[in-house]
């Protein structure tokens, strides 16, 4: 019997939905006894993706996909998107940087992706112009 367990989750573009994500996500790692500050950091990094998904995608079905994937020593999760995907300068950070004509609280944003790969073990982005999905690893750490 394999000690791998799958969940797929589709939730709309709506205000908190992301809340849903990361609770499905807090579940499964404290069923694998992931500890207090793991788990933190795994839903941290499910709201950041979900949300990015939903302000930034402009996907026609207003879906984000998740599906993760735990097991004893580690969850991973995908995020999915199918919106227009994201250009390279969003992914090294630099896109609201140095732009007046952005409104200054914006600027202080879009730090997303910095704050998941930050806090996750593995952090990989796949886009495209039909989508964009973020897949990020947290290893369980020794008790």
């Amino acid at each position: 019997m394999s000690n791998e367990h799958k969940v797929l989750l589709t939730i709309p573009m709506y205000p908190d939905m992301e809340l849903a994500a990361a609770k499905t996500g807090s579940v499964l790692a404290e069923l694998k006894d992931f500890n207090e500050e793991a788990v933190e950091e795994i839903q941290l990094a499910i709201i950041e993706s979900c949300i990015n998904a939903s302000e930034h995608s402009q996907s026609e079905d207003k879906e984000v996909h998740i599906q993760f994937l735990v097991t004893d020593d580690q969850l991973e999760v995908k995020i999915t998107d199918r919106g227009v995907g994201i250009t390279t300068d969003t992914l090294d950070g630099t896109r609201l940087l140095g732009r007046p004509s952005v409104h200054p609280d914006l600027r202080k944003r879009g730090r997303g992706l910095q704050i998941i790969r930050a806090l996750m073990d593995e952090v990989v982005i796949e886009s495209s112009p039909n989508g964009t999905t973020v897949s990020f690893t947290k290893k369980k750490s020794p008790q």
